[in-house]
């Protein structure tokens, strides 16, 4: 069987979607489309735009399909396979985005960094919270979740983490954390707590460069609002 078998029909639709996306790239396809080629992939002798357009409709976009929960993919009517193709899909686009922060100088490449937070957290249903500990070079060392929470709350315990970066050796941390409401903007709650975690950290000699928090509006950092 040819590469080509599990992406062809009789009306060419499929051959001709894989042709656009050979030779116009990543943007030759609209959202629904890539949907629709990763679905083919997976259950070739189906016609999968309608469920594409379903799901993209659902989740509110390609990366609200790709964030999904396996449980949520599986009510909006996909099966396991389908399911596994936007894992992967995801999986695939978080390791290449990471790649691109690791072995740097994160304030010297804040695009990548934050063009991976976004992608990681921005369409997350529930609050969640990170901390990306870095060396003295300002090289990401260790990117981990500390909290995962309901729709509008994701606690950070500060002793927790003051506590790992002394186990960590980090020179320096960056708080994240993500709105599912998908406006970035920072509340009283989240500008006293990095306060917080500034004077707690400032005793022990490591440095809070940022708390950045994602939506999928955008993202908001507290340092460039002046507000730590």
């Amino acid at each position: 069987m040819s590469d080509a078998d599990p992406a062809t029909d009789t009306s060419g639709h499929r051959a001709r979607l894989r042709r656009r996306l050979i030779e116009g790239g990543s943007d030759a396809l609209l959202d629904h489309e890539l949907i629709e080629y990763l679905l083919a992939l997976v259950t070739p002798r189906r016609d999968t735009k309608p469920q594409a357009r379903a799901l993209v409709a659902e989740f509110g976009g390609l990366g609200g399909v790709f964030s999904a929960d396996a449980e949520s993919l599986k009510r909006a009517g996909l099966g396991e396979t389908g399911i596994a193709a936007m894992k992967i899909a995801r999986a695939a686009a978080l390791r290449l985005l990471k790649s691109e922060v690791a072995q740097r100088p994160v304030l010297a490449s804040w695009q990548a960094l934050t063009d991976y937070l976004h992608a990681a957290m921005a369409h997350r249903m529930t609050e969640s919270a990170r901390v990306l500990h870095l060396n003295g070079r300002n090289v990401l060392i260790r990117d981990e979740q500390v909290s995962e929470g309901s729709i509008d709350q994701a606690p950070i315990y500060v002793r927790e983490v003051a506590r790992r970066a002394l186990e960590l050796g980090s020179a320096a941390i960056i708080l994240v954390h993500n709105h599912p409401s998908g406006d970035p903007s920072p509340s009283r709650q989240d500008i006293a707590l990095t306060r917080e975690i500034v004077g707690a950290l400032k005793l022990l000699g490591v440095q809070v460069h940022d708390h950045i928090i994602v939506g999928s509006k955008g993202h908001v950092s507290l340092r460039a609002q002046g507000l730590m």
